[in-house]
């Protein structure tokens, strides 16, 4: 028989293939065969196995390598897609592994794995369908390889984990037998494929174990910041504390004769680097140098100025309005009961566990970095231009990340200084590690907000009407200007669009009306695990269940009322409410909160049990979560994302980064407080999955576990919590 695909599907050159799929943002070129780089993991599994198509590397003992585009940084997306590939692959799951492509090698196979970058909790949810098809298609070349061996046609076959039978002879063989034969086929259309119902999964949704995680618990796992070399040398930096000011000059001779230290130098308007042959000495030369700031013009903003300024924005003529439905403003002034708040909420960082590093080497041909990345391709984009090398001279290696949260995905600072600091030491491995003290002090922080919301109740307890306005921080206007039109930036309105598919509000009404006043601050902002969906859940949940309170009606039955319209936001705030036992009796002292909210495509809700001591004394008891993202690739790391997004929202319960002297105070964890793990609530998920789209996982639920404890606190004290942390209320989490 031909060294082709059976004839019943759809046939497809491969340059053909290569230009539809590049065209349509990056795909599948199946079967486009181009060397790795020397030395690279890709390039060692390539020499001793067959590439069957860019998903897939089978080696003769039966082991699937599995290719992965995406970074890890906790979430579990390595073990995710590689079920999503495995599935249709129907290969023995016990013989599974995976390795990270890199940058250098899509940008040569004409970004064959299409987008790489990992953020928005797309990890999954954008990648599905094609690596699915990946999967899929080199089943099919492996069974047609037996089939060509046997001389029968392929759909006598079966396959069941990575072993291929022929009822009728009796025959059988492993994908590791045919693999090198099955290589040099024809790959099928991925169009033509038809993928397995999800109802049907074996492999995807399952709660299997994390593929990363025995090289964790063993010590073999080495991040970005623990990667050694052959005569590396080791960086710090310092920037100017104040943002927009510059560095005026340092002296060097103070540390030049310090152990170990190899250079002191300027790497930009704004920073100083020390290299030395160890990373404590850099940092103990770096606390000695003698450095002049010129803190430019912020240098005597504070917290207290910026709150005037975003205060301005709740009353100012320059706000435009992204929902206005009938006449807001008049039906509350007309009605029998109203209420007015402001809420907010101050900057947040990252606080990520590993800080910002990256190992840089430059040769005269060559630009390497070895860097803990959310987005390779923009990292090698930024090698390039920051060396002078040619994209195609340079290579970008990702790391599992330490903690990414929206740091590592955007501005590629990191990578700017590596390059400026190797440059000074070609064909020499360069470490740059950033201090937790820079790390906190230099973030692109959670956009400070304050919001003004205003509703109106009839005599019969029903919402007459409701205005909203926040106030805050743009993150388009400091990293995407180009997507603020018209100086309307939607994107600060996250979850309150009136638009279904991706941050819908879960309440409509005849008269409503939401606006945004942009009011930006010299502290540079970014992405947060969230983003702009966990500000606004608080100002619109915490004030529901104030206009409930006004309309004397329950918080549930009354968020009810105003979701006919939205009946999956309505399914999961009734599966948590019943999860919760709502309306239950309660242990003496303990009070219930409820919350729902829509982000990155998924619709969550939460219940919060709280008690508060005399003391102010907070205690989160337990927490239930309902979550429909559509569909579940595993749902015990699903669980365990939303257990992280708790951890990570109660934080913002305690800490905030403050403004004085135009610096930031919260250096380091003895003035920025994390949660602890005794801190942590019991946490109960339930998962009420429509299976018709696809949604996030990371970062939906934290919308909702701050406001549904903030209203089970107000439930317990009487009084609405409407500015963070709690310090500021008297209350404090134990």
């Amino acid at each position: 028989m031909k060294n082709t695909i059976s004839a019943e599907l759809p046939k497809i050159s491969r340059r053909k293939f290569l230009v539809v799929s590049a065209a349509a943002g990056g795909g599948l070129a199946l079967g486009f065969n181009l060397p790795f780089g020397v030395g690279s993991a890709a390039a060692q599994s390539a020499a001793e196995a067959a590439e069957v198509n860019i998903w897939v590397v089978v080696k003769p003992d039966d082991t699937c390598m599995i290719r992965i585009a995406r970074a890890e940084m906790g979430q579990g997306t390595l073990t995710g897609l590689a079920q999503l590939v495995a599935e249709e692959l129907e290969c023995d799951w016990n013989k599974v592994r995976t390795e990270q492509i890199t940058a250098g090698q899509n940008l040569a196979r004409k970004r064959a794995w299409g987008d790489m970058s990992t953020a928005g909790s797309r990890g999954i949810r954008t990648s599905h369908d094609y690596v699915r098809r990946g999967g899929a298609a080199a089943r099919m070349m492996l069974m047609q390889a037996a089939a060509n061996e046997w001389n029968v046609p392929v759909t006598d076959l079966q396959v069941a984990n990575g072993v291929i039978s022929h009822a009728g002879s009796g025959r059988s063989t492993t994908y590791g037998k045919v693999a090198a034969a099955a290589a040099k086929l024809t790959p099928p259309d991925p169009k033509g494929i038809k993928l397995k119902d999800v109802r049907n999964w074996k492999i995807a949704g399952k709660p299997l174990r994390r593929l990363d995680t025995a090289d964790k618990l063993n010590g073999q796992k080495i991040y970005a910041i623990d990667l050694k070399m052959p005569g590396m040398l080791h960086a710090t930096v310092k920037n100017c504390p104040v943002f927009g000011g510059k560095l005026a000059s340092f002296d060097d001779s103070k540390v030049k004769g310090m152990p170990g230290v190899k250079g002191v130098m300027k790497i930009n308007d704004t920073t100083v680097a020390v290299v030395a042959d160890t990373w404590w000495r850099a940092k103990k030369a770096m606390d000695a140098l003698p450095i002049v700031w010129d803190e430019g013009p912020h240098a005597k903003v504070n917290s207290a100025s910026i709150a005037e300024h975003l205060k301005s924005g709740l009353t100012s003529n320059d706000a435009f309005a992204d929902i206005d439905t009938g006449d807001a403003p008049k039906a509350i002034a007309a009605a029998a009961k109203k209420i007015e708040a402001v809420y907010s909420v101050p900057f947040t960082s990252h606080t990520p566990m590993e800080p910002m590093n990256c190992t840089v080497k430059l040769s005269p041909d060559k630009a390497e970095i070895w860097i803990p990345s959310q987005s390779l391709e923009a990292s090698l984009a930024a090698l390039s231009s920051a060396s002078g090398q040619p994209l195609e001279k340079c290579e970008a290696y990702v790391m599992d990340l330490g903690g990414g949260f929206g740091r590592r995905i955007g501005n590629q600072d990191v990578v700017r200084q590596g390059v400026a600091i190797a440059k000074a030491f070609p064909g020499v491995p360069v470490k740059m590690v950033w201090t937790r003290e820079e790390d906190q002090a230099h973030d692109f922080y959670r956009p400070i907000a304050q919001c003004r919301l205003s509703a109106g109740v009839d005599e019969k307890g029903n919402l007459a009407g409701l205005h909203l306005r926040v106030s805050g921080q743009s993150i388009n206007a400091f990293a995407n200007p180009a997507a603020i039109k018209d100086g309307k930036d939607r994107r600060q309105l996250q979850g309150l669009w009136p638009e279904p598919h991706d941050a819908q509000i879960g309440y409509t009404h005849a008269n409503l009306r939401t606006e945004y006043a942009m009011r930006n601050t010299h502290l540079p902002v970014g992405p947060w695990r969230g983003v702009n969906t966990n500000q606004n859940g608080i100002f619109l949940e915490c004030f529901m269940d104030e206009v409930a309170k006004l309309a004397n009606r329950d918080p549930l039955e009354f968020r009810r009322s105003l979701m006919s319209e939205r009946p999956k936001h309505l399914a999961v705030l009734n599966a948590a409410a019943e999860k919760a036992g709502w309306g239950k009796p309660l242990p003496k002292g303990v009070h219930r909160g409820i919350a729902q909210f829509m982000g990155y495509a998924s619709y969550s809700a939460a219940v919060a049990e709280v008690s508060v001591s005399a003391k102010g004394e907070v205690k989160v008891h337990r927490c239930v979560f309902a979550l429909d993202c559509g569909n579940v690739v595993n749902p015990d790391q699903t669980a365990a994302q939303i257990e992280g997004s708790v951890a990570y929202g109660m934080t913002t319960l305690l800490s905030e980064i403050s403004v004085a002297n135009g610096r930031v105070v919260e250096t380091n964890f003895h003035n920025f407080r994390v949660m602890k793990i005794a801190e942590m609530p019991k946490v109960e998920v339930v998962l009420p999955l429509t299976h018709d789209f696809w949604g996030g996982v990371g970062e939906p639920t934290i919308c909702v576990v701050v406001p549904a404890i903030l209203n089970a606190i107000h439930a317990a004290t009487g009084k609405p919590v409407r500015s963070l942390p709690l310090s500021k209320q008297g209350l404090t989490l134990v």
